[in-house]
């Protein structure tokens, strides 16, 4: 039998806080939350920390608020929502912390292949080798996987079944987008970071 010192009962429902108090608390839960994930973190997942019947939304929605004044924001991603730092910091991120586990450590052609699995996925090596007029390399691909950037998609109704590729939530979390349609137009992918130095996706 564990004691009282090795079990701790998770309070979710706070029945014994006034209901504002309860729900700055409940507040600060999700945003704890959301601090220290390393993803997007889906609704359902949120719920568990907060009491039965709870808006997750209208949770959200105040801590949108909240951090308003805050270099920090809440943003959805995919089916979940993660903090990041505003746009507007980067520049003193880049001065002065260490985020070198953060970096995407891409070449502009590994950019360049990434941004076409992105506009044309799910995609297979063939398709990409007709985009860029050349075979892109397994290690190339597996770059990406590793960093959870693409995954696999359903494979193609042909001869051999090749797979296909498909970009991740981790690759709407690298950048800023909730879904796939904030996708840039193919003239904006310099500002998002994903330049084509070939020009092949032109068009």
């Amino acid at each position: 039998m564990k004691s009282a010192d090795t079990e701790t009962v998770f309070d979710r429902g706070l029945a014994d806080l006034p209901p504002d108090l309860r729900w700055r608390e409940w507040l600060r839960r999700i945003e704890a939350v959301l601090f220290a994930s390393a993803s997007p973190v889906a609704r359902d997942d949120l719920a568990r920390v907060v009491g039965p019947g709870a808006s997750v939304d209208l949770l959200i929605g105040d801590l949108v608020v909240d951090l308003a004044g805050r270099p920090i924001e809440v943003v959805q991603v995919g089916a979940g929502w993660m903090l990041r730092t505003k746009p507007a910091y980067a520049p003193a991120i880049r001065a002065a912390a260490d985020v070198g586990g953060q970096a995407l450590n891409l070449s502009e052609f590994d950019f360049a292949v990434l941004a076409a699995i992105a506009f044309h996925q799910p995609i297979s090596r063939d398709g990409l080798k007709d985009i860029f007029g050349k075979e892109i390399s397994r290690d190339l691909i597996g770059r990406l996987a590793e960093r959870d950037l693409i995954g696999t998609g359903p494979r193609e109704p042909r001869r051999g079944a090749p797979y296909t590729f498909v970009t991740t939530e981790t690759f709407l979390a690298a950048f800023g987008m909730e879904s796939l349609r904030d996708l840039p137009d193919p003239e904006q992918l310099d500002d998002a970071g994903m330049a084509d130095p070939s020009g092949a996706m032109d068009g």
